[in-house]
């Protein structure tokens, strides 16, 4: 049975973990979702790492939602360096899901894309852990998660 670790934070304004496993569940079958919650996304690369090394994770979702500001900001590319170490040590995928306060233009806007963008990340989860192939039927497609995919060059 495939593991699947979510790692979150309180400082988050979604519960992107529940959407995360709402997906999960309803697309996999014959898999265990294990839960962290830490308190922010500094704290991710730590949460990712136990859930891999003490709870035996195939692959971890890492889940944010950073400020606006420019020490949000900061603080996230930190983060984001914290968990490619954690995927270079463990050998294990670490899929990064932030979602930037400034990416949308209300709260509105905010929540659906925390929402669409856990989602899609979520299928892609699945993808690595037991269908590869689909992601690299994908490859060079403009693919994004969240809003709009760009396409690929003409």
């Amino acid at each position: 049975m495939k593991k699947i670790g979510i790692a979150d934070t309180t400082f988050a304004r979604y519960d992107m973990a529940k959407v995360a496993i709402d997906e999960i569940k309803k697309n996999a079958v014959n898999i265990k979702i294990e839960r962290y919650t830490v308190p922010g996304v500094k704290d991710l690369p730590v949460a990712a790492k136990k859930l891999i090394e003490e709870r035996q994770c195939d692959i971890v979702m890492a889940l944010g939602m950073p400020g606006s500001q420019p020490i949000d900001k900061q603080c996230a590319h930190e983060a984001s360096l914290g968990l490619m170490a954690v995927q270079l040590l463990t050998n294990k995928h670490i899929i990064e899901v932030f979602v930037h306060e400034d990416e949308a233009k209300d709260e509105k806007e905010l929540k659906w894309l925390a929402e669409r963008r856990t989602r899609e990340h979520a299928l892609n989860v699945i993808a690595l852990l037991f269908h590869p192939e689909e992601l690299q039927k994908k490859a060079g497609t403009g693919q994004r998660q969240g809003f709009e995919d760009v396409g690929p060059l003409p």
